[in-house]
């Protein structure tokens, strides 16, 4: 996959990397960085010589058939992890002990603090306890990313890719030993995540929102709905009126 899927990546898109170095040559790390798009989980191994293990949703790899059985194998192949994300709290205790034993064997774990894709290319608040029990667990450094322009090349629904540079930004290992043995105080937990965020912050130099991208998704949905709905509303309204405009020029007529 680093040959075949990573070197075609890197021959037509050409992405362009600044600090490469801070990625160690080897033992454990964290890699946590923005999401812009689908294809970060594959722009990021290719322009490392490591394997990078990232979570993606079990359906990917459960699918029957032989288009499953395919996409099983390509993800399993880019270095994804398959979890159950469909139980609510018991999915992210799975989710982090998967990570914990990707870290624990001395590979690169690959996180997304956000959770999800940016709706709209902002960076939106880290989600508390992947990242942060990961680290504060296994006491590996935790390196920021910021993946740049991903989301120019492959928006949410479009299938054909446009041709261009992105960019991949790699900040230093920070460390959160002083916080050992905290791996379950919240606020620890919301600290460290915050930290790693400002972090991703500079380097990308996105806008930074407050809030969780999976409330802003929602919120934009909602939206979208009540805008439809207004539209319809608006559409019937103006069919009435032409409906009882044309009643009145029909009685008009008759008379």
């Amino acid at each position: 996959m680093k040959v075949s899927i990573g070197g075609s990546l890197k021959l037509v898109f050409r992405p362009w990397v600044e600090g490469r170095e801070n990625v160690p040559a080897e033992g454990p790390a964290i890699l946590a960085s923005n999401h812009l798009s689908f294809s970060d989980s594959f722009f990021l191994p290719a322009v490392l010589d490591r394997k990078v293990t990232f979570i993606a949703k079990a359906e990917y790899f459960t699918t029957p058939g032989v288009k499953g059985r395919m996409t099983a194998a390509f993800f399993k192949g880019v270095g994804q992890l398959p979890v159950d994300r469909s139980g609510g709290r018991g999915a992210g205790e799975a989710a982090i002990k998967s990570g914990i034993e990707v870290v624990e064997r001395g590979e690169l774990f690959g996180i997304y603090p956000e959770g999800t894709r940016s709706p709209d290319g902002r960076l939106y608040r880290g989600k508390p306890g992947g990242l942060a029990r990961v680290a504060l667990a296994t006491g590996a450094p935790v390196i920021p990313v910021a993946m740049i322009d991903t989301e120019k090349i492959q928006p949410p629904g479009k299938v054909v890719p446009k041709v261009m540079r992105p960019g991949i930004r790699i900040g230093k290992p920070l460390d959160f030993s002083r916080y050992q043995g905290m791996d379950h105080d919240r606020f620890v937990l919301r600290a460290v995540t915050d930290e790693v965020m400002y972090e991703i912050m500079k380097l990308s130099g996105q806008e930074y929102v407050d809030v969780y991208a999976t409330a802003a998704k929602r919120q934009i949905a909602d939206a979208a709905k009540a805008e439809k709905e207004a539209a319809r509303s608006a559409r019937a309204a103006f069919d009435r009126a032409e409906k009882e405009q044309a009643e009145k020029e029909k009685e008009q007529t008759d008379r």
